[in-house]
């Protein structure tokens, strides 16, 4: 019943410092240990019986494991850091240049509006060419000729 009850003005500004420090040092801690846990699945130099002991090391003995693997393979740790992002960044560019058809679709609006700006097509001929190539039809290198004669005949000299 005499139990002495503590009130927050109890606890020192100092020790709600410390307290915090631990708190983020030891959430820091569990992000190493993820980290390294990632990175031992990623290399893939590493047979698979190293893997298993590394990763058996740093969960059953994890202040241990991690600080002997920092020492070990921390260096290597960067590297193949390094090498996953700019196989990311290839890959991701890749698939622009894939999905973008590498510009294609770019110089054929670009000939199409020369062809129109010379006069070789109207601007009726230019909009239905135009919608063909971004739609995804038939090539946008013979417009005039893929459509049906227009009304109105184009003069040679424009």
């Amino acid at each position: 019943m005499n139990a002495q009850i503590y009130l927050a003005y109890d606890y020192p500004l100092l020790s709600a410092f410390w307290t915090m420090l631990w708190f983020f040092l030891w959430i820091l801690w569990f992000i190493l240990l993820f980290r390294i846990i990632v990175d031992i699945f990623r290399d893939d130099s590493m047979s698979g019986w190293a893997k298993a002991g590394w990763l058996v090391f740093c969960v059953l003995l994890p202040f241990l494991g991690v600080l002997v693997y920092v020492i070990a393979r921390g260096k290597d740790m960067g590297r193949r850091e390094v090498a996953q992002a700019r196989a990311q960044q290839q890959a991701f560019d890749s698939y622009i240049r894939e999905t973008a058809g590498s510009g294609g679709g770019v110089d054929d609006l670009a000939r199409l509006s020369e062809m129109r700006a010379r006069g070789d097509i109207t601007d009726e001929e230019f909009g239905r060419a135009k919608d063909q190539l971004l739609s995804g039809g038939a090539p946008a290198g013979r417009p005039a000729s893929s459509s049906t004669p227009s009304s109105t005949p184009s003069t040679p000299g424009r």
